[in-house]
This record gives C-alpha cells, sequence and structure tokens, in this order.
C-alpha cells in the first residue's frame, strides 16, 4: 500500500455493521507518534519550522521512512489538526445555550492553535477528512440546527466561524514572533501604535485621529469575543 493508499485508509469510516468497534478510528502507533514529535518540534520552534526533514531528525530516521506513513505536509498538517479537534469537548445541543455552545467551541479551538505556534495555517484551504476535524463539524452543525439556524446558512457560518478562529490566531503567532525582533516590538506596544495615530494630521485623518484610543483599545481575546460574538448574533431567529 503506497503513502496515498495509507492516507486514504485513514480516513474511511469505521465499519459500522461490525462489532465492538470503537466510536472512532484508531491511528497507528507509529503514527500517532509522529504526530506527538511534530506537535512538540511546534510547540518549541514553530509550525514553518517544522519540515518532514526536521520531523524525521527528530524522530531519529530517515525522510524516506517518514513518508511511508505521511504524505507531504500538508497531510501532516491535516493529522495536527485532527489531534487538536480531539481535545475539543463538545456539548448537547441545547435551544436555549446554542449560542454559548458555539462560541465555546471556537474558544476551545483557539486555545488549541495558540498552544502550537502557527499551526493555524495549516487549517487553511483544508477540506476536513479526517475524522476528529469532521466530528467538530458534526458538534457544531447539531448545535446550530437545534438553535434554529437554516442548514444552509448553520454551513456557511461554520466555515466562517472556523476560518476566523484560524486568522485570529495566526495573526496572533505571527505577531509574537515579530515582537521578539528589537526592530518590531513596536508591533504589540498600544502606546507607540496609539502616538503613531494621533500624530497623524487631524485635517486628513480626523476619524482616526480622534479614535486612536478605541482603535487600539482591548485586552487579552477582547477582539476574538467581540468578533465572534458578532458572528453568532446574526445567526438563528
Amino acid at each position: 500500500m503506497n503513502p496515498r493508499e495509507r492516507r486514504a485508509a485513514r480516513h474511511q469510516p469505521p465499519n459500522l455493521q461490525a462489532e465492538a468497534r470503537p466510536r472512532r478510528r484508531r491511528k497507528t502507533p507509529i503514527v500517532e507518534q509522529v504526530i506527538d514529535t511534530a506537535l512538540d518540534v511546534t510547540a518549541r520552534e514553530g509550525y514553518e519550522a517544522l519540515t518532514m526533514r526536521r520531523l524525521a531528525d527528530a524522530l531519529d530516521t530517515g525522510p524516506a521512512s517518514l513518508y511511508n506513513h505521511v504524505v507531504n505536509k500538508a497531510d501532516l498538517g491535516e493529522l495536527l489538526i485532527g489531534r487538536l479537534c480531539s481535545e475539543l469537548t463538545l456539548p448537547s445541543p441545547s435551544a436555549e445555550e446554542w449560542r454559548d455552545q458555539i462560541r465555546g467551541v471556537c474558544e476551545q479551538l483557539r486555545d488549541q492553535y495558540l498552544r502550537y505556534p502557527g499551526i493555524a495555517s495549516a487549517a487553511f484551504a483544508m477540506v476536513p477528512t479526517d475524522l476528529e476535524a469532521v466530528r467538530v463539524h458534526e458538534g457544531m452543525l447539531a448545535i446550530l440546527l437545534t438553535g434554529g439556524v437554516a442548514p444552509q446558512s448553520a454551513a456557511w457560518a461554520i466555515d466562517a466561524l472556523l476560518l476566523y478562529v484560524a486568522s485570529y490566531c495566526l495573526e496572533l503567532s505571527i505577531a509574537r514572533r515579530r515582537s521578539t525582533r528589537d526592530d518590531t516590538a513596536w508591533v504589540l506596544d498600544r502606546d507607540e501604535l496609539r502616538r503613531r495615530l494621533t500624530a497623524l494630521p487631524a485635517e486628513t485623518f480626523p476619524h482616526t485621529t480622534r479614535h486612536a484610543t478605541e482603535l487600539t483599545a482591548g485586552e487579552g481575546h477582547d477582539r476574538f469575543d467581540f468578533t465572534v460574538g458578532l458572528m453568532i448574533a446574526g445567526l438563528g431567529r
């Protein structure tokens, strides 16, 4: 079986007619070790540094051996996103609490992404086929449908929410990496940014100079909470 066939086999749903099968398909111990090591490298060095050669070195093997289990970095990224999705707890959908529930899923995914700098980039342009990623999509869809959101709106809302979560986390990872360099430390310096905005000519930028405080406001995940809340508020009855 070649690597592409192995990748396809990993994504096959369990045989529902077989007896005593686990709820979710388990990956082989070797693939699990690959995922564990890749996440360790990413946590310490960032997702950009995670190449197939770097991973092979961390596993004390050669790239050729690694390709027996992982097709390429895109395939590896899907495995990593699947692992992070497996850590998410999905609530039983509630017609009364669905907005808080969908917000909670987004927050969980955000926190998982932020544990591994830059890993959110692996989620872009990825059609979810890993069963753990599909499980999260299924759970989010169930929550929105229970809340009375129309199926098409629910489907697109999930796409938009997941895209925003990944974008938010990727930008934050990039900003944190840049902040370690002296020449770009100002990117995260709110006071410096506010001074730059208020120093603009008021006759040309009247609104920017007047509302520099509002433009630079926000602590922690305030902007994330605002945006996700705004997106969810437009759904449902």
